[in-house]
This record gives C-alpha cells, sequence and structure tokens, in this order.
C-alpha cells in the first residue's frame, strides 16, 4: 500500500508539471508579450508606463529570455511567493484576486458535491432496491431531466421559485442587508441560506450519472451467490444491504471523485454568470474574453491540480476501501 501511495503522488506531481506547461504556453499564445498587452490596455485607458516600469515588468517576467526562462520565473515565483503575476484587466496581483473569490468558489462546489453524493448515494440505492418500480422510473426520468436541461435554464427556474414562493433574495451570495456587513453568525448564515439554490443546481448535473452508476453495481451485486446465501441464513435485509453490497458498489462511486471536482467548477463557472455570485467563474470568463494572460493561466492551473488532487484522493480511498485493490496493487509491487 505505502509503494503504491508513492508511485501514485510520483506520477501525480509530473502530471502537474506538464499541466504547469500547457498552461504556460496557453499565457504565452496571444500575440505580443505580457508588458506589450499591459501598455496598450493602459493607454487605452489614458495611463502610460514610463520605461523604468516597463524594464522592471520585463526583468520581473525574464520577457527578454528564453520560453524556459520565462517558464522558470513564472512557476518558480508560484511555488516560492504564491506570485501568479498580474492582472491588468483588474490593475492588481492575480493573487489578490484569486484569494478574494476562490474561497467562495471552493464553498459553493463542496456544497454542490456534498449535495450531489448524498442524493445520488440515496436515490442510487433506492432505485437498485426497487428495479422497476414506479418510484425507480420516476427518480430515473427526474435524474435525466436534470442531466439534460443545461445549468443556465435551472438557475434561470430556480431563481423565480426561489424569489417567487419562498421570498429568497435572488443574485449574488448575500442579501442586501447584510452586503457590506462585517462578518457574524447572522451573516454566515445568510451566505448558506443563498448557497442553497446555486449548489442544488451545480448538483443536478452530476447526480443522474451517479445514480445510474450506483444503481447498476448495486444492482449486479444483489444478485451474486454471496447475497442469496447470507440472506438465506436469515441476515437481517438492511444489514446484509448495508454491510456488503453496498460497500462493494462504492468502488465506481469511489474512483469518480477526482472527475467530479472539475465539473463541478466547471459547471459554476456558468451558474456564477448567472446568478452574479462573487466566485471564480465570472472572473475567469471575463479573463479569457479580455486576454488576461496569467489571470486565465492561472485558474486553468488550480482547475488541473484539483482534478489531479481529487483522482489521487478517489484513489487511495479506494485502495483503502477495497481488500482486493491493495491486494491487487501488492502483488504488483511485489
Amino acid at each position: 500500500m505505502l509503494t503504491y501511495m508513492i508511485r501514485r503522488i510520483g506520477w501525480s506531481l509530473l502530471t502537474i508539471w506538464l499541466i504547469s506547461l500547457v498552461c504556460f504556453f496557453i499565457i504565452q499564445a496571444p500575440p505580443g508579450d505580457f508588458v506589450s498587452v499591459l501598455m496598450a490596455n493602459m493607454e487605452m485607458e489614458g495611463r502610460r508606463l514610463n520605461a523604468e516600469q516597463v524594464s522592471v515588468l520585463r526583468e520581473r517576467y525574464a520577457l527578454d529570455q528564453p520560453w524556459y526562462a520565462q517558464y522558470w520565473a513564472w512557476i518558480s515565483g508560484i511555488l516560492l511567493r504564491g506570485d501568479f503575476g498580474y492582472s491588468f484587466r483588474w490593475n492588481r496581483p492575480a493573487t489578490d484576486v484569486i484569494l478574494e473569490h476562490l474561497p467562495f468558489t471552493l464553498l459553493l462546489a463542496g456544497g454542490a458535491l456534498l449535495l450531489t453524493w448524498i442524493i445520488a448515494f440515496a436515490i442510487g440505492i433506492y432505485t437498485a432496491v426497487k428495479r422497476y418500480s414506479i418510484g425507480d422510473y420516476f427518480f430515473t426520468f427526474l435524474g435525466f431531466i436534470g442531466l439534460s436541461v443545461p445549468n443556465f435554464v435551472l438557475a434561470l427556474v430556480f431563481m423565480y421559485i426561489a424569489f417567487k414562493y419562498f421570498g429568497m433574495s435572488v443574485g449574488g451570495l448575500f442579501s442586501p442587508d447584510y452586503v457590506e456587513a462585517e462578518w457574524s453568525p447572522a451573516k454566515a448564515l445568510d451566505l448558506i441560506r443563498n448557497l442553497i439554490v446555486p449548489a442544488l443546481i451545480i448538483a443536478t448535473a452530476g447526480t443522474a450519472g451517479l445514480i445510474r452508476i450506483t444503481r447498476a453495481n448495486l444492482a449486479d451485486e444483489l444478485t451474486q451467490p454471496y447475497v442469496v446465501a447470507a440472506r438465506a441464513r436469515g441476515q437481517r435485509e438492511n444489514v446484509l444491504l448495508m454491510r456488503y453490497p453496498v460497500r462493494a458498489a462504492m468502488n465506481p462511486f469511489i474512483s469518480t471523485v477526482g472527475y467530479a471536482i472539475p465539473s463541478v467548477i466547471s459547471g459554476e463557472v456558468i451558474v456564477s454568470s448567472v446568478l452574479s455570485l462573487p466566485t471564480t467563474g465570472p472572473v475567469l470568463l471575463g479573463a479569457l474574453r479580455n486576454q488576461d494572460m496569467y489571470l486565465a493561466g492561472s485558474f486553468l492551473l488550480i482547475l488541473g491540480v484539483l482534478t489531479v488532487i481529487g483522482t489521487v484522493i478517489s484513489d487511495l480511498v479506494l485502495a483503502w476501501a477495497d481488500p482486493r485493490v491493495r491486494r491487487q496493487h501488492s502483488g504488483a509491487a511485489q
């Protein structure tokens, strides 16, 4: 198990390095360098950079050096100083923009991911046990509706329902009374209330797929001989279900964690734009539209790193949860 963990983490570090290279070349893709674009945008706003400022920026980002020197200046700034570059659209360091919006994104994505797992796990078990029942057909139909309807349409529908029938404020993560207020338990509670609608919208996209995965695997486990034998011995149905088949059917569920994280965050981009949420989604969209290279590249790098981390976590949890996986990797190591 330890050998597998070391090997898996080593491959993930190599993957992150390759992702950073791809993000760097994306940053370098637009014509001209960073300083040229910054000067052009500042001139459009009626401002200018003097020769000394231009020289300092070119030296800071090694723009007069080969591409590998520029890559090292960028990646070493991230690793050693937490410096992701400069956002000319926000006229601030990209690190400040990221830190301002990233906590809300992680909170929203985490809530949506938790809702996705809870809903998919509960409905997946129910539809597997009650196959071909009215409830099975109903939840299957409902899940595919959530999967097929675009997130921005769901956002508009949920906004209308929340405002019309529940009197909830729509747009933003805080009610008007708490937007400028200091942090307090009341403001935190208001934030949680306003997170419910966008988290439900994002969760609907991933719920249907996980329901089908859980249903198919659990239905297959329920027909295995060990389940039939345990039931014949008089094992209580609920204990039998949770002790053996559900644990075995959880493997594909766990393995999808790495893919769920980026899908949730990418869904957050559209939902946040529609609901005017102060998350990284609208910021990333604006950076791509305005060719804000360092800010866009930083967000892409963070998304790629989160994907790798999620995949590694799902693999390690899967190896911990399933003895068969542990034995397989132990045999491979020997």
